[in-house]
């Protein structure tokens, strides 16, 4: 599947015909999980701006060599998508990676998970879209337990939230890019835009450990996982299906990222945590139950 979703152009959309967009986006979500739950024992080393910087740093290196993309062959318009979509997921990885230092993997992933609900909703025009929102709403709240003595930090459920504003802001720029570029070239010239948003912090705090070649040997792995391979299967997915569906569809995104945050780094979740990320998966799969129409 990996090797599909890794093909360009016309070669590319006629080997992958045949597999369902579900099916694009949730090998995405695992191998995005995984590759989350990989990257956090080096934030000791390198930190997670650090992190951040040598996963898309990999990620823009692979996609440019594989799919070599030329910036004078598009439009004036087609590149300024671009250049937005790369800047919103520099921040988007750097605010979520800044959450994963903070609080564990699964908590991360549903509270930045609002994101992905907030498109879904904003283009439906179900009527049990507000139950879908108070569900996930209630679920948010029981998960930060405000003012609780196991509220997880401050810091990082505000650094999450944020990255659920940058994750609505990619799944829509990741549809307004497929229109403009063949295969996912769009893609690959928007991941090196986004290489430029961690590397002062990046830097700064990770120095001379950026070179340690264990550091870049997991570095280019978390890449592989958490960059190259979901967005290429996210870029593909969102060319056949309308982006609000795509944002409900990930639904098991909170599911997986505490599956992998327990596998991966034995972060358990107490009874209050399991029953608040149920909640929000339960609204996102409600969601889906209404396909919405793609926007013009």
């Amino acid at each position: 599947m990996v090797d599909l979703a890794l093909r360009d152009g016309a070669e590319d959309q006629a080997l992958i015909a045949g597999i369902p967009p579900v099916a694009l986006v949730l090998a995405a979500v695992v191998s995005v999980q995984f590759g989350a739950g990989l990257s956090v024992p080096l934030f000791d080393d390198v930190g997670a701006a650090g992190m951040c910087l040598l996963r898309l740093g990999f990620g823009a290196l692979v996609m440019a060599a594989v799919w070599r993309p030329r910036p004078r062959e598009h439009s004036r318009e087609a590149l300024r998508v671009a250049v937005a979509f790369g800047l919103v997921l520099g921040l988007m990885n750097l605010t979520f990676y800044e959450a994963l230092d903070r609080i564990p993997l699964g908590i991360a992933v549903t509270i930045e998970f609002v994101g992905p609900l907030a498109v879904a909703v904003a283009g439906s025009r179900g009527r049990l879209d507000v139950l879908w929102v108070v569900l996930a709403a209630a679920g948010i709240v029981l998960l930060t337990d405000p003012g609780g003595e196991s509220a997880p930090d401050a810091l990082g459920v505000a650094f999450a939230l944020m990255a659920g504003v940058f994750w609505a802001g990619y799944i829509v720029l990741t549809q307004r890019t497929g229109r403009h570029f063949t295969g996912v070239r769009g893609l690959a010239i928007a991941m090196i835009v986004a290489t430029l948003v961690p590397l002062g912090p990046g830097i700064a705090v990770g120095g001379a450990d950026l070179l340690g070649p264990e550091v870049l040997a997991i570095g280019l792995a978390v890449a592989l996982l958490s960059s190259v391979i979901p967005y290429s299967l996210e870029t593909e997915a969102l060319r056949r299906m309308p982006s609000g569906v795509f944002g409900v569809l990930m639904s098991l995104e909170p599911a997986v990222a505490a599956l992998a945050g327990f596998l991966v780094l034995s972060q358990d979740l107490g009874v209050r945590e399991l029953v608040a990320i149920g909640l929000v998966v339960t609204a996102s799969a409600g969601a889906t139950r209404a396909p919405v129409p793609d926007p013009a």
